[in-house]
């Protein structure tokens, strides 16, 4: 088996080898060379001009970093091995299976990132669809393939439906590995984070990476039953039958998971929701309705993977809305007016006093909030981050009260006015 490397500004270098290659040189992997990361962030923090192809490319080298920690602990692979029913060449193959599966994860995106992803089409439940459809999707049919077809995949025989499932959920070995993918504790957030500080040039998504690696480990929930406990120290028995097998971080290393948490709070409050970036996503998000009628739904994916930044910026520009020429002239919108992160009564019903004078004075103004209340750290069953004591694994919530505070749900409100009509407002507001 051939092995190719690149170079990497976060872990020196990635490696790959020549299977993964042919999907890396797809056109519709390459696509994602010119789909940022950050959409215009870097109107903000000029560096952040990052894509999802390095990304995806560090997800594939985190979550193998991390696959390989877990099984290299001689505890780790028995408990698999007695629990999933591995064998050597089984553990060869999930981790193959794994790597398709981050190098792919984010295959679906739309132009700008998530950002395009609030003007995808309706599914049959009304909802949108998610970047994460289109993922799937691309993986069945185009890469479906460059997966099965490849000489190297004689020795494992996997097929495009298993990747996509540690994407979508599936069966008991692909709900188990999906975390390193899809979870408060993946791959995916563990590389984004470090990224995304390094383009910004910020420091508040800086974690140890390292100890996150080495302190990852396998424990059974706890539950009533103590006699039925599987003594992990001594011989693998039966144990409880009911007991859930789950992926988490040994007991000793539980604040580097705390810490996880503390950098995504951090980034997102001091970098994601930036004022001025947000002002930014409103225009380019006005820009993109104007020149882009309709996004294809997912079974229509030859159409969809037509679209990246290029593509819907010439798009724009053609059109030259009014929001577009503002981007051009960085004549953003303006802030106005802000709440705290969770704000109080007072707050909310000083937001709507200004909104309404606005109204009666017929002053546009653009009110932010999120859509959903962001939660830092999400709580109940299969939701949380598990530290194992010895074989036993509890929420990390019953360790940190930090965890406890971060369950204030983010709120924040703005008002924003046009830039030509900022004083205007400012005096309209002073009336409230």
């Amino acid at each position: 088996m051939k092995f190719y490397e690149v170079r990497d500004p976060i872990y020196g270098f990635i490696q790959f080898n020549e299977w993964e290659r042919e999907i890396i040189n797809h056109p519709v992997f390459q696509r994602l060379r010119r789909i940022r990361q950050l959409a215009l962030t870097n109107m903000v923090y000029p560096g952040a001009i990052h894509t999802r192809f390095e990304h995806s490319l560090g997800v594939m080298h985190l979550a193998s970093k991390m696959y390989d920690s877990i099984i290299s602990r001689r505890r780790n692979r028995e408990i698999l091995e007695t629990e999933l029913g591995y064998d050597e060449a089984g553990f060869k193959r999930d981790r193959q299976i794994v790597r398709f599966a981050a190098l792919l994860h984010d295959v679906g995106h739309g132009p700008f990132s998530h950002l395009s992803e609030d003007l995808f089409p309706l599914n049959l439940d009304n909802k949108r669809y998610k970047h994460e459809d289109y993922t799937v999707s691309i993986i069945k049919t185009i890469f479906k393939d460059k997966i099965e077809s490849h000489k190297l995949n004689s020795n494992y025989n996997i097929t495009a439906d298993e990747v996509a499932k540690l994407i979508e959920g599936g069966d008991e070995r692909a709900s188990f590995w999906k975390i390193l993918i899809s979870s408060q504790l993946d791959a995916d957030r563990a590389d984004y984070l470090l990224r995304d500080s390094l383009h910004t040039g910020v420091k508040y998504g800086i974690y140890d990476l390292e100890r996150l690696i080495v302190t990852l480990t396998l424990g059974f929930l706890a539950n009533d039953d103590k006699d039925g406990i599987r003594n992990l120290n001594g011989n693998y028995s039966h144990g409880n039958e009911g007991q859930e097998l789950v992926l988490g971080v040994e007991r000793d290393g539980w604040h580097v998971a705390e810490s996880l948490i503390i950098a995504r709070y951090q980034m997102f409050t001091q970098v994601y929701y930036h004022k001025t970036r947000r002002a930014y996503d409103f225009l380019l998000k006005e820009s993109l309705k104007e020149s882009i009628e309709n996004y294809p739904p997912p079974d229509s994916i030859n159409e969809f993977i037509q679209f990246d930044d290029y593509s819907a910026w010439s798009s724009m520009k053609r059109k030259s809305s009014n929001w577009f020429d503002r981007i051009l002239e960085r004549k953003h919108i303006r802030l106005l007016k802000e709440t705290k992160e969770v704000p109080l009564s007072a707050e909310i019903q000083m937001m709507e006093k200004i909104k309404r004078i606005l109204d009666k004075k017929g002053i546009w103004y653009w009110e932010d909030t999120p859509e959903k209340p962001k939660e830092w750290y999400k709580m109940g069953e299969g939701e949380e981050i598990y530290v194992i004591d010895g074989e036993i694994a509890s929420p990390l919530s019953q360790y940190s009260v930090i965890t406890e505070s971060l369950q204030k749900r983010f709120t924040k409100s703005r008002i924003y006015a046009l830039p030509e009509e900022r004083d205007k407002a400012e005096r309209a507001v002073k009336e409230v």
